[in-house]
Formats: structure tokens, C-alpha cells, sequence
């Protein structure tokens, strides 16, 4: 999974979880895709095929939903300290343009001001690109092993099942609802990750001592508005 994903862009409110786009799964998952659309009917229909949403299974899974939450938090916190920095600088130039027009302040401590403003914008800008690669980094680390994990529950329902084929569902311009699965490779992560084996075995437990709980689902992160 490649860092650049993230569509969080500078000071302003993006929606970066909407940017976020999983790769598509491994060659070993979709090779023989292009012969797919090219075979005959007769031939692709003794082939056993599924398609799965990867970015939905990720953000969808309770361990999904709680990085959503995580990002926006550490995404809230800097733009609340970018738009600080941005409402203190616009003062500065109106008060600026004011003293300007004004004709009180003399051309040579107009032209100091200008010289500072234009400084402090740059460092402004300076310090979104960083926060915004912060955002890219920490995104991609922890992202990077939902996705894995998700892709070797894809290929587990491949070896259960039979599956020949399992595509990405943004490259196929058609399906059958009952095709994908999605929903059943979500519920597996989160089986996993409760203790299971995401293959519905429930979770060993040692004598005497319960199983201990699967980890709450959290709701989901609203995506930040753009202004």
C-alpha cells in the first residue's frame, strides 16, 4: 500500500478517508482477469468467481473503524492548529491593507510587515506539507496490515470455496449481488481478531478460563468537510 492514497491536502478540510484506495489485490488473485472478459460464455461459466470491495472490508472491520477514528483525531488536531495560524495571518495582512490605505505608517515599515507576512505564509505552508506527510505516514502504518490480513482472508474463501478468480469490485462494471464477499471476509477479520481463526472455529481457550471478549466495534468516523 503506497503512502500517496490519502487525499488529506494542506490547511484545508479534505475528505481523506474518501481518498483512501487499497491496492488492487495480488497478480495471484486476478491473473487471468483479461481472459475473463474474453473468453466464452461457456467457458467463464465453469469458472468460479467472486469480487470483493477491498477499501470497504478495510474501513469496515472493527479494527478499521477504530483507525478511522484514530486519523480523524490526529486530523482535527491539526487543522485546528493550521486554522489558528491561518485566522492570525489574515489579521495581520487586513490590519496590514488597513494601515496602508490609511496612509499613517510609512512605506519602509509597510514594506518590513510585507516582507514578515509573506514569510510567516510560507512557513505555514511549510508546516501543511508536513502534516500532511504525518497523515500519509501514520495512514499507511496502520493500514498497511488490515490490508494484508484482508488479502489472506481472500485467499482462504478462495481455497474453502473453490474460487478461481476473485476480482476488485471497482474494476468490474457489472455483477451479481451474491458474487461478492465482502461482508463475509469482514466478518471473518473481525472473527480473527476477537480470538477466532477467521475460519469460524471459535477460539481456544485454556481450562477454567473464558475466552476473552472480541474488542468493540466503533461507530464510524465522519469524513472532515471541505470548507
Amino acid at each position: 500500500m503506497r503512502a500517496d492514497r490519502t487525499g488529506f491536502v494542506g490547511p484545508r478540510r479534505s475528505s481523506w478517508l474518501q481518498g483512501l484506495r487499497a491496492p488492487v489485490l495480488a497478480a495471484a488473485l486476478v491473473a487471468g482477469v483479461g481472459g475473463f472478459f474474453a473468453a466464452e460464455e461457456t467457458a467463464a461459466a465453469q469458472s468460479k468467481i467472486a469480487v470483493i470491495d477491498v477499501r470497504r472490508a478495510m474501513l469496515e472491520t472493527e479494527k478499521g473503524l477504530r483507525v478511522q477514528a484514530t486519523l480523524k483525531k490526529l486530523f482535527d488536531s491539526r487543522q485546528v492548529e493550521l486554522d489558528a495560524k491561518q485566522q492570525k495571518l489574515q489579521a495581520e495582512k487586513e490590519a496590514l491593507e488597513k494601515d496602508a490605505q490609511n496612509k499613517k505608517v510609512s512605506q519602509d515599515q509597510l514594506q518590513r510587515r510585507f516582507e514578515a507576512l509573506q514569510k510567516q505564509a510560507a512557513e505555514l505552508q511549510a508546516i501543511a506539507m508536513e502534516y500532511q506527510r504525518e497523515m500519509q505516514r501514520k495512514e499507511t502504518e496502520m493500514t498497511t496490515p488490515i490490508y494484508q490480513e484482508i488479502i489472506g482472508i481472500v485467499r482462504r474463501i478462495a481455497a474453502q470455496d473453490g474460487f478461481e478468480i476473485i476480482l476488485e469490485k471497482t474494476a468490474v462494471p457489472y455483477m451479481r449481488a451474491d458474487l461478492e464477499i465482502t461482508d463475509r471476509a469482514i466478518q471473518m477479520y473481525n472473527s480473527a481478531q476477537g480470538g477466532g481463526d477467521a475460519g469460524g472455529k471459535p477460539p481456544a481457550t485454556q481450562p477454567g478460563k473464558p475466552a476473552a471478549p472480541a474488542a468493540p466495534a466503533t461507530a464510524p468516523a465522519p469524513a472532515p468537510k471541505k470548507k
